[in-house]
C-alpha cells in the first residue's frame, strides 16, 4: 500500500491498455488486471476471495435487467421480419424528397432507435437492405453509406438504449431520467441529419440521382404506415410514457416493452418458434457479453480506489479549481479521444471511476453528463479508426467499397453530432427540460 497513486493508476491503467492492445477480449482484459490488482493492493490470497465477492455483487443489481429486455425488443422485431415491413411502410410515405433513400434510411433508423437497443443491428439490417438500392439507383457510395451509419449511433441516445441503462446503473443516475432525458438530442440528430441530406441532395443532384416512385393510391401509400409503424410507435410510447407516470419501473416497462414486442409479431402472424428462439439466443449472446464486462470493471473501479489512483487523481483534478461547463468539456475531450480506438462499454469502464468523484466534487448535474457520455459513446461509433459502425458497414458494403470511402461517408455526421455534443454543454436544458416536465 505504499505505492503513490501516480504509479498505481499507471500499473492498473497501463496494464489494461497493454492487454487490450495484445488483442485480449474486454472481460478477459479486465479479469487479468483485475487478479493482479487483487493481489497487490488487497493482500494476496484474501485479495482473490474479495475479488470473487465484488464480481458476484455486481452482475446481482435488478438495475441491470431492463438490458435483457430491451435488447429482446429489437432481435424479436429484426428476427420475426417486423422491421422489414416497416422499412417498406416509410419507403413508401416519403415522397418528392432530394436524396429520398437517404432520408428514407433516417426516418426507419430513427424508428427502429426506439425499438431496439442494438445500434449494431440497425446499422447492418439498414446497410442489408437499402444500401445495394441506393448504389443500383447511381447514389454517391458517400451519400448512401453516410446516414446508415450516423443513424445507427443515434440508437444510444433515442430509449430504449442498452447502454443508458448500463451508464445510469453503473453511474448511479436514474435510468428513467437518463432515457427520457435522451429524447431530445435524438431527435435534433435525427433532423439535422435529414437536412444536411436534404441541403447537399438539392445543391449538387448528382449524389442521388431521383428514381421514380411507383404511382400509388392514398391508401396504399399512408396503409403500410398506419399498420406497421404506429403499433411500434405506440410500443415506444408505452414503455417512455409508463415509466414517466411513475405506474412502472425501468425494468417492469422493459419487460412490458418486450411482450408488446412479442405480441405486435404475433399478431401479424409473422412470429414462429425458430424466430423467437433466434431471438432469445442474441439476447442471451449480447446479455451475456454485457454483463461479463461488468464484472471486471466494477471491480476494476474498486482497486483504483483502494490503491488510493482515485482520490489522488480528484485531488488533482479539484486543485484546477476548473468551472462546470470547462470540467465537462474536459471530460467529453478525454471520452471523444479514447473513442477513436476502444469500444463503448470499455471507454465506460474505464473513465467512471475518474469522472464520477470528479463530477459528484464539482457539482454537475448527473443526467447532464450522463448524456454527455452518451454524445461521446455516439460519437466513437463512427470516429476512424476503430469505430464500430465504420466495421459494420464494411461488412455489408459491396467488396469495392474501400475503408476510407467509409471514413469520408461517416465524417459530416460525425461534425453533426460534435455540434449537437457542443451545444448540450453550452445549454444543459436541452437534455434537462424534458425528464423535469415528465418526471416531477
Amino acid at each position: 500500500m505504499g505505492m503513490e497513486w501516480t504509479s498505481a493508476a499507471a500499473l492498473l491503467l497501463g496494464g489494461l491498455m497493454a492487454m487490450m492492445l495484445l488483442g485480449l477480449p474486454v472481460a478477459f482484459a479486465f479479469l487479468a488486471v483485475n487478479l493482479l490488482g487483487a493481489v497487490v493492493f488487497l493482500g494476496g490470497e484474501a485479495g482473490l476471495g474479495q475479488l470473487v465477492r465484488n464480481a458476484v455483487g455486481s452482475v446481482a443489481s435488478f438495475s441491470l435487467t431492463p438490458i435483457l429486455f430491451f435488447v429482446l425488443m429489437g432481435a424479436v422485431m429484426f428476427h420475426t421480419g417486423v422491421a422489414l415491413r416497416a422499412i417498406d411502410a416509410v419507403d413508401r410515405l416519403i415522397v418528392r424528397v432530394p436524396g429520398r433513400l437517404a432520408v428514407v434510411a433516417i426516418g426507419a433508423g430513427t424508428i427502429f432507435s426506439a425499438i431496439s437497443g442494438s445500434t449494431i443491428a440497425t446499422t447492418a439490417l439498414l446497410g442489408t437492405l437499402l444500401l445495394p438500392q441506393m448504389l443500383r439507383r447511381g447514389y454517391e457510395p458517400r451519400m448512401a453509406m453516410g446516414p446508415i451509419m450516423g443513424i445507427g449511433g443515434v440508437d444510444i441516445l433515442i430509449p430504449p438504449s442498452a447502454l443508458a441503462v448500463l451508464l445510469g446503473s453503473l453511474a448511479g443516475i436514474s435510468i428513467s431520467k437518463l432515457l427520457i432525458a435522451g429524447i431530445v438530442p435524438g431527435v435534433l440528430l435525427s433532423a439535422a441529419f435529414v437536412g444536411y441530406i436534404v441541403i447537399r441532395c438539392r445543391l449538387d443532384p448528382r449524389l442521388a440521382p431521383e428514381g421514380d416512385v411507383a404511382p400509388m393510391g392514398l391508401w396504399q401509400r399512408v396503409g403500410p404506415f398506419v399498420r406497421y409503424v404506429l403499433p411500434l410507435a405506440a410500443i415506444f410510447v408505452f414503455v417512455v410514457g409508463s415509466m414517466a407516470a411513475g405506474w412502472a419501473t425501468p425494468t417492469e416497462s422493459a419487460a412490458l416493452g418486450a411482450a408488446a414486442a412479442i405480441a405486435v409479431a404475433g399478431l401479424y402472424r409473422m412470429l414462429s418458434v425458430a424466430s423467437l428462439v433466434k431471438a432469445l439466443l442474441e439476447t442471451v449472446t449480447i446479455s451475456g457479453m454485457i454483463l461479463f464486462i461488468i464484472v471486471g470493471s466494477t471491480t476494476f473501479s474498486q482497486l483504483m480506489a483502494f490503491s488510493g489512483a482515485t482520490t489522488g487523481f480528484v485531488g488533482l483534478v479539484t486543485g484546477w479549481d476548473l468551472g462546470a461547463v470547462a470540467l465537462v468539456l474536459a471530460i467529453a475531450g478525454v471520452l471523444l479521444v479514447l473513442g477513436c480506438f476502444i469500444d463503448q462499454v470499455s471507454m465506460m469502464m474505464i473513465t467512471l471511476p475518474f469522472v464520477l468523484p470528479v463530477a459528484q466534487a464539482a457539482g454537475i448535474d448527473p443526467v447532464w453528463l450522463g448524456v454527455v457520455y452518451l454524445m461521446c459513446m455516439q460519437l466513437g461509433l463512427l470516429t476512424p479508426p476503430f469505430g464500430l459502425l465504420l466495421f459494420t458497414m464494411k461488412g455489408v458494403a459491396p467488396p469495392g467499397i474501400a475503408m476510407g470511402q467509409i471514413y469520408a461517408a461517416a465524417s459530416p455526421y460525425v461534425i453533426l453530432g460534435f455540434l449537437l455534443l457542443l451545444l448540450i454543454v453550452a445549454l444543459p436544458s436541452v437534455v434537462t427540460w424534458l425528464p423535469s416536465v415528465m418526471l416531477e
